[in-house]
């Protein structure tokens, strides 16, 4: 009985990693090159057309964000009621639309209300993929699914970065555009399309899916609701309410923060920074170049990824799956502003995007180990929220700092202690028993260790 049990859950865990989750990281992929577009726009023309200051650059990068989190919890609870297929899709149609008008954009205001209508458009799709693919596998299975997923972030500038830069280079060869302009177009059009093909290709729930037999439907949908009973802990966690007065929730709120600094910083900036080596150190590159040397610290990032979440399942996520990745990201960033040539400063920076992308799908498995239903929706999207400020903050501040102090060296010693506080906060969490000890990912160890916190 146990052999074949296992069975049926190996190959049941194996059809969903294969069935969902290339195509949801097709969708994160879209929507990552789609938001961080402008940050190869930028320096490559749109700056000088549109004639923006590096602040006024930052704003309208972190803009998106105010849209985003005006949105994102109401969002991602509409998912849980309308179910995912519908509300995914309806978000990337949405988005690539607003994504299509960025072709025609003409002057400063008009950039600001494109990037807020497109954080509104794009609210709660992050979190309701995550949501979505964790009401596919049990808690132990998590890590490794979110893994996979979490992989189509830095390929996303290790595949769109050089894509960008070759579009960009097309300028005035298709109807007349400037080479970002058709950039904007060229990334838009496949989020209207894969949007429309997720209607039809994703199900809402595994007992929905026509690709599993009748044996694997009663094993998955068996296991996950005994893990959310216990998950659940007798219904405490159940009410959205109990979500916004939960200290855990916001302390990894916090902890999300700076990661998300860290990583929007060097997102939005990092083609900038690029552009700057001529003036730097003397060092010319085309646009196309450009792309390629943006994606060199991704595709490592994508490695450490990988196997750093192979561990994590392997040994259950403990706290220094996130915390050291934290501290060596707060360390390496503000090492690259005294690296003397484009290779060392590529190299240091490289092991700060390692760092980032390390941590990430490791701390998405700590909310659903004690949030379940509604509750987990608005927990995922509070927590995302919380994370997105600062994605406007991290554009904004680290312009506003560039253009005051003229240099990138306070903006990165900011976002080496973003990171830092990243860091403490988790270990403090641990200790102080706000999250289970280790960060075991098993419900019934979260049921056991983890007690809603009072305050």
């Amino acid at each position: 009985m146990d052999t074949t049990q296992s069975v049926v859950e190996r190959s049941t865990i194996k059809k969903v990693a294969i069935r969902l989750v290339p195509f949801v990281a097709l969708m994160f992929f879209i929507n990552y090159l789609d938001r961080t577009a402008i940050s190869f726009a930028g320096p490559n023309g749109m700056t000088t057309d549109l004639a923006l200051s590096a602040a006024q650059f930052g704003f309208a990068s972190g803009v998106f964000f105010i849209g985003y989190i005006l949105l994102e919890v109401p969002s991602n609870l509409a998912l849980h009621k309308f179910g995912a297929r519908r509300w995914l899709a309806r978000i990337m149609v949405s988005w690539g639309i607003v994504s299509l008008l960025f072709t025609w954009v003409g002057n400063v205001e008009q950039l600001y209300i494109l990037r807020f209508a497109l954080g509104v458009a794009e609210a709660g799709f992050f979190p309701g993929a995550i949501l979505f693919l964790s009401l596919w596998v049990p808690a132990k299975h998590r890590s490794k699914i979110l893994a996979l997923f979490y992989l189509a972030q830095p390929l996303t500038t290790v595949v769109g970065a050089p894509l960008a830069g070759a579009l960009i280079q097309q300028h005035n060869v298709f109807f007349g555009l400037e080479g970002w302009r058709f950039m904007f177009f060229g990334v838009a059009i496949p989020a209207i399309l894969i949007g429309v093909i997720s209607w039809f290709y994703l199900a809402d729930s595994p007992a929905k899916a026509k690709w599993l037999t009748s044996e694997e439907k009663t094993w998955l949908i068996g296991a996950l609701e005994k893990e959310k009973s216990a998950t659940s802990d007798g219904g405490k966690h159940a009410s959205v309410r109990t979500v916004f007065g939960n200290g855990r929730v916001w302390m990894l709120s916090a902890i999300y923060f700076g990661f998300i600094y860290g990583l929007y910083a060097l997102g939005f900036f990092l083609p900038t920074i690029i552009k700057g080596f001529e003036t730097q150190f003397g060092s010319k590159f085309d646009v196309f170049q450009q792309g390629l040397i943006t994606a060199i610290p991704y595709l490592p990032a994508a490695v450490a990824l990988y196997f750093w979440s192979k561990d994590a399942t392997k040994r259950g996520v403990k706290t220094w799956h996130i915390a050291v990745p934290a501290l060596t990201g707060a360390i390496s960033i503000p090492l690259a502003l005294f690296a003397g040539s484009p290779a060392a400063t590529i190299a240091v920076i490289t092991i700060t995007a390692m760092s980032i992308f390390a941590a990430l799908p490791n701390f998405w498995t700590v909310p659903t180990q004690f949030l379940t239903g509604a509750a987990a929706a608005a927990g995922i999207a509070l927590i995302n929220t919380v994370g997105n400020l600062a994605g406007f903050s991290a554009g904004y501040i680290t312009g506003w700092l560039k253009d005051w102090t003229g240099s990138y060296t306070v903006p990165m010693f900011v976002v080496g202690g973003f990171m830092f506080l990243s860091s403490i906060l988790m270990v403090v969490l641990s200790r102080r028993g706000k999250a289970p000890e280790g960060l075991r990912a098993t419900a019934m160890d979260t049921a056991a260790a983890g007690k809603p916190s009072q305050g």
